[in-house]
């Protein structure tokens, strides 16, 4: 007896939409990363993308528990020598809101190749405004 595994083609995606205001980053950022691996499908393959379109809108918004919002640093190097630059989740979230859903999104999916393809189905806006309505996205609560 095969295991029936789901054809590429055949795979039905459906369209999300998360209100990230008054939300906890990391809470949140595991609900996301859990659709867009499609764990929450009876057919889920750990070797196929069978995951949905999630669309985060009020990513400004987001929250952060305790002093994470002061002594949480990000770490980004140029590659050159001397190019490591850092910045707070204070400053993250007020110059590049969405940034900070998209790292802590990235960092919670497998590190493989499979994981770029999933992470393309993760938009991320820091309004309230979003350009795919023309998909009939779904409301998504957690």
């Amino acid at each position: 007896m095969a295991t029936p595994l789901p054809k590429v083609n055949e795979i039905e995606r459906k369209w999300y939409v998360v209100d990230a205001a008054g939300k906890t980053l990391g809470r949140l950022a595991t609900q996301i990363a859990l659709r867009l691996r499609g764990k929450h499908h009876a057919t889920f393959t750990p070797h196929l993308d069978t995951g949905d379109f999630v669309v985060v809108v009020n990513a400004s918004k987001v929250l952060l528990t305790g002093k994470k919002m002061e002594n949480k640093i990000y770490y980004r190097h140029s590659g050159y020598l001397g190019g490591l630059k850092t910045k707070t989740a204070k400053e993250m979230i007020t110059q590049k809101p969405e940034e900070v859903i998209l790292l802590a999104v990235k960092r919670m999916l497998p590190k493989n190749i499979l994981a770029s393809h999933q992470l393309k189905k993760l938009k991320v806006y820091s309004g309230s405004e979003h350009p795919h309505q023309a998909q009939t996205p779904q409301q998504l609560e957690f």
